[in-house]
C-alpha cells in the first residue's frame, strides 16, 4: 500500500513539474525509485518474527477471546504472522496497557486497549491516553442497550421514561459499578430525558447484572447486550433501544436512540494497537491482515455466535472514536464525581 501511494505522489509530482529540467525529473524518478525499493523491502521484512501481544485482562474473558479470534483470523489472510498472547490483568488492565505503549515501535509487540483507557486519566488512575497507540483494528465496540423485564408495564423507551417520572428514584437500574461504563451510560440516559432513577451496582459485570435483571431484583440496566440475548429471545427480558450510531446484527429490529431522535452513543471497544511511532508501512501489513480478517464471513459468523455485534474500524477509523470518546468522558468526569457515590 505504501509503494503505491509514493508512486501515485511521484506521478503527481513529474506531471506538475513539465516545464522543470529533465536533470530534476530525472532525479525525482530516482528518488522516488529508492522510495518505493525501501518500501518493498520493509514490507517483505516484516513479520521476521513472532508478534507478541499484551492483553490487559484475564483468559477467557471477552477481550481476550475476541483478541485472540482476531488474531487468529489475522493469521488465516496472512500466514507469515504468527502471534503469542501475554495476558496482564494487573492494575484493572493499566499495567498490560503500559507495557504496550513502553515497548519499542518495531511491529513486534503489540497490545489490546480497552474503553477504559479513555476513562483512566479522569478517574486519576494513569495519565495513559489512546494518543499513545496507533490502532490497527476496533473488532468490537458493544453498545449500551436499554434492557427490562418481559412483563414490564412498558414497551418503549417512552413509557419507560414516563414511568420513571412517575415514579422517580425508584426504579432500579443496574450497571458495573460508579463511574463505570454502564454507570455512566445511565446517567447520560438520565440527562438525556430528565428522569431519575436508582443506580445498583454489580461490580463483577454483565453477567451479575443478568442475574439480577432475570430475577427481579432490579427494573432495567444499560449494558452490552451480548449477555441478554437468549432471556431477549425468550420474552424474559425486552430490549428497548440501544446507544449506537446504527442498529445492531445481533438485534436487528430494535432501535437506536438516535432513530428516536436523542444522540445517545455509549460503547464498550477492545483496539488492537501498536506503540505510537510504529512504521507506517508495518503498520500497513498488520491493518491490511486486520481488515481481511474482519470482512471475512467466518470472522463475522464467530463473533456473531457470541453475541457480539462485528465491526471494521480499521486504523484511522478505530483512532477517532477512541479519540471522541476520551472527549465524551472528559466531560463526563468534569461534571459527575462518580468517585464520592
Amino acid at each position: 500500500m505504501g509503494a503505491l501511494v509514493t508512486a501515485i505522489s511521484v506521478t503527481a509530482l513529474v506531471a506538475c513539474s513539465g516545464g522543470a529540467k529533465t536533470e530534476t525529473t530525472e532525479a525525482v524518478g530516482s528518488a522516488a525509485a529508492s522510495d518505493i525499493e525501501t518500501t518493498k523491502a520493509v514490507e517483505s521484512d516484516f513479520p521476521k518474527k513472532e508478534i507478541q501481544v499484551i492483553v490487559p485482562k484475564n483468559p477467557g474473558g471477552g477481550t481476550d477471546t475476541s483478541t485472540r479470534a482476531l488474531l487468529e483470523y489475522m493469521s488465516q489472510s496472512n500466514d507469515a504472522l504468527k502471534f503469542n498472547v501475554i495476558n496482564n490483568s494487573d492494575g484493572g488492565g493499566i499495567t498490560g496497557m503500559v507495557q504496550t505503549a513502553s515497548a519499542d515501535p518495531d511491529g513486534y509487540t503489540l497490545g489490546t486497549v480497552t474503553v477504559e483507557l479513555d476513562m483512566f486519566p479522569f478517574q486519576g488512575k494513569s495519565d495513559l491516553t489512546y494518543q499513545a497507540f496507533d490502532a490497527i483494528a476496533m473488532p468490537i465496540a458493544a453498545p449500551a442497550a436499554l434492557i427490562v423485564q418481559g412483563d414490564a408495564p412498558y414497551n418503549t423507551v417512552d413509557e419507560f421514561v414516563a414511568y420513571c417520572k412517575e415514579n422517580p428514584g425508584t426504579v432500579q437500574v443496574g450497571n458495573s459499578g460508579a463511574g463505570a461504563i454502564w454507570d455512566i451510560a445511565t446517567y447520560l440516559f438520565e440527562e438525556e430525558y430528565g428522569i431519575e432513577v436508582t443506580h445498583v451496582p454489580y461490580p463483577g459485570g454483565t453477567a451479575d447484572i443478568a442475574a439480577a435483571i432475570t430475577g427481579k431484583h432490579i427494573d432495567a440496566t444499560l449494558a452490552d447486550p451480548s449477555s441478554f440475548l437468549s432471556q431477549i429471545e425468550s420474552g424474559d427480558l425486552k430490549c428497548l433501544a440501544v446507544m449506537a450510531d446504527h442498529r445492531t446484527n445481533v438485534l436487528p429490529d430494535v432501535e437506536t436512540f438516535k432513530e428516536q431522535g436523542h444522540d445517545l452513543t455509549v460503547r464498550a471497544w477492545a483496539t488492537l494497537v501498536a506503540p505510537k511511532g510504529t512504521d507506517e508501512n508495518v503498520l500497513a501489513v498488520l491493518r491490511d491482515a486486520a481488515e481481511k480478517a474482519m470482512n471475512s464471513e467466518a470472522c463475522k459468523q464467530y463473533f456473531m455466535n457470541q453475541g457480539i455485534d462485528p465491526t471494521n474500524y480499521i486504523g484511522k477509523e478505530a483512532d477517532q472514536i477512541m479519540a471522541d470518546d476520551y472527549a465524551m468522558y472528559e466531560k463526563v468526569f468534569s461534571e459527575h464525581a462518580f468517585n464520592e457515590e
